[in-house]
């Protein structure tokens, strides 16, 4: 019913900077908040931004001051701003929704994207 897609991912050179987006499509009625999790190799899924329809952002510790996350309402799109890379930074990137369905509008469903690599590395 709903469909998110990550693009951005690749290989970066510690310090560098890369720019995940991704766009939710389907029967979307509206969308109460969007974020960003990551697996790390050897490590749970761990939350690392979220923000909401009204533009609150939250963030993890380990990226504050280095990430930011920003969204296009009109576009059903979240982006994530990746600075000051580290090789701990390395992970698979998955983007999530919290979406509104036009057949049920009253009640809020959770979705996943596929994932995509992001590799920190020189």
């Amino acid at each position: 019913q709903v469909q998110l897609v990550e693009s951005g991912g690749g290989l970066v050179q510690p310090g560098g900077s890369l720019r995940l987006s991704c766009a939710a499509s389907g029967s979307i009625f509206s969308i109460n908040a969007m974020g960003w999790y990551r697996t790390a190799p050897g490590k749970q899924r761990a939350l690392i931004a979220t923000i909401t329809s009204g533009g609150s952002t939250n963030y993890a510790d380990s990226v504050k001051g280095r990430f930011t996350i920003s969204a296009d309402n009109a576009k059903n799109t979240v982006y994530l701003e990746m600075s000051s890379l580290k090789p701990e930074d390395t992970a698979v990137y998955y983007c999530t929704a919290d979406v509104f369905l036009r057949a049920s509008p009253q009640r809020l469903e959770g979705y996943w994207g596929q994932g995509t690599q992001v590799t920190v590395s020189s």
